[in-house]
């Protein structure tokens, strides 16, 4: 049976000058991403789609590579709209975060609502799944919207606790039904 595979980008190198969807991944996110592009879990993978952030688009340009397949990309596959506070420190993005879960249906300090994020991630992944055709079909995105993709598959409320733990981590749905089949593991 074919599936989606839903991976999240691994290790960022953090620029506080830069514009969040401007980060790349750093060099242990790159080790990590090759690491599971050798993996035999991806051996029938034959679609791969990327969020436009240049994170999650390098993650699936070394996957891509090692399956020798072209990348297509789709900006509604993004993270949760952050603009309004751009780079937080550790400590405030974490409470920042909380409270996007927490309270889906409020924007709070400017961010995307959890439930529009949810609602968008899930439209864009129904449409490319509507038109994959055979073979298992890969999504390179981000954890927030992954997290929101998941819940709503599985019929969970928005939730944290359902976050993936760190960057970097995969889980898979069948298709074309998009019932998911494990929760979240990591890359590498």
């Amino acid at each position: 049976m074919a599936r989606l595979v839903f991976v999240t980008h691994p290790d960022v190198r953090v620029e506080p000058a830069l514009a969040i969807p401007d980060w790349g991944l750093s060099a242990e996110g790159r080790r990590r991403a090759a690491d599971f592009a050798g993996s035999p879990r991806l051996a029938s993978v034959s679609a791969i789609w990327s969020s436009a952030e240049a994170k999650a688009h390098e993650t699936a340009l070394i996957l891509a590579r090692a399956l020798d397949l072209p990348v297509k990309v789709d900006a509604q596959l993004g993270e949760n709209d952050r603009s309004a506070t751009g780079y937080l420190p550790p400590e405030e993005f974490e409470r920042t975060a909380e409270a996007f879960f927490a309270a889906p249906e409020q924007s709070f300090r400017g961010w995307e609502r959890a439930i529009d994020a949810q609602e968008r991630i899930h439209a864009a992944v129904r449409r490319i799944v509507a038109g994959h055709g055979t073979g298992d079909l890969m999504v390179v995105s981000h954890g927030a919207v992954g997290t929101l993709l998941y819940c709503r598959l599985r019929g969970l409320a928005i939730d944290r606790r359902h976050d993936q733990p760190h960057q970097g981590h995969w889980w898979s749905a069948e298709l074309p039904a998009l019932v998911p089949r494990h929760g979240w593991r990591p890359v590498g």
